[in-house]
Order: structure tokens, then C-alpha cells, then sequence
């Protein structure tokens, strides 16, 4: 065990753990940060996806403590304190179903999207949200918010807009 210098939804912070530790377990048993799912623990479903310097990453095997470094990590509790941010907002306004354990992972997932392509087509965003995901329904199929919905959302957060 060894104590290793995190920074972590905008805070410092130092664990206590193996540098091969997953992320998740660090976030979760050290800071308690209950928000990122372990799914099916072995980071293929997507549930466990935090941001890494704004990527998206698989934070339960991964994603060792002892490889983030200096760079910033952003659990799903970080992702916005007043619920502005865009994503995050569509999910709420959609009313998506409570009961999905992995749609921190999906929020997560789509949330890092306009960082790498500011205005992505249907087809991007489908192919970025599909392709992160094994679960055996396409994302667009969960009760997550429209594709017509998550454009427009994702069109808000690569402007910056606030509209609901």
C-alpha cells in the first residue's frame, strides 16, 4: 500500500492503496463516492465510466489509482452540483427510468462526447454510445433520452446553451 495524490471532482485527495487498485474501489472504498456502478466488474458493460482529463474511461479494471497521476478524475458526483450540465439535464427532463444501474456509465459516456467532436451527426453519437456499451440492447433502445433529444443536448453542451 502506498498513498497516492488524486484529484478528484476538482479536489485533492490521497488514497491509501496498491497502485494497481482499481480506480472504481478508490473512488468508492476511500472517498466514498457511490455514484459510479461496478456493472459487471470487469469494465466491458460501461457502468463504471468516469471521466479521465475528460475521457471517458472504465474506472473497475482499467484504470489503476497508480496510473491517473496528475490528471483530473470526474465521478458522475462531479459531473455537475445544479444539474445544468446538458447531458445530464436531458436525462433529468426525459425522465429516464431510475432502475438502470449503468446509466451513471452512459451519462458519463455521452458527457465526454462534445470535448471530442463539438457538433457530432446522429451516426457519431449512435457509434460513440454503442460502441462503449456490451450490453445486448443498442443504447438508443434504453430508456435513456431520445436521439433526437441527445443531439440537440449534446448541440447545448458543445455551445455551452442552457435551454432544457
Amino acid at each position: 500500500m502506498q498513498r497516492i495524490n488524486l484529484a478528484v471532482n476538482g479536489k485533492p485527495y490521497q488514497v491509501e492503496a496498491g497502485a494497481d487498485t482499481p480506480l472504481f474501489w478508490g473512488l468508492r472504498d476511500t472517498l466514498g463516492l457511490s455514484g459510479t456502478k461496478l456493472g459487471c466488474g470487469m469494465g466491458l458493460c460501461g457502468a463504471c465510466k468516469v471521466h479521465l482529463h475528460g475521457d471517458a474511461v472504465r474506472s473497475s479494471s482499467q484504470t489503476p489509482v497508480g496510473c491517473v497521476g496528475d490528471r483530473q478524475v470526474t465521478a458522475i458526483e462531479g459531473l455537475s452540483t445544479d444539474r445544468s450540465q446538458p447531458v445530464l439535464r436531458g436525462w433529468i427532463a426525459d425522465k429516464v427510468q431510475k432502475g438502470s444501474y449503468c446509466q451513471p456509465g452512459q451519462i458519463m459516456q455521452a458527457a465526454s462526447l462534445p470535448a471530442k467532436k463539438p457538433l457530432p451527426s446522429k451516426k457519431e453519437i449512435d457509434e460513440a454510445m454503442n460502441a462503449k456499451f456490451a450490453a445486448a440492447v443498442p443504447i438508443r433502445e434504453f430508456a435513456g433520452p431520445s436521439t433526437a433529444r441527445r443531439e440537440r443536448l449534446l448541440d447545448d453542451a458543445s455551445s455551452g446553451s442552457k435551454s432544457a
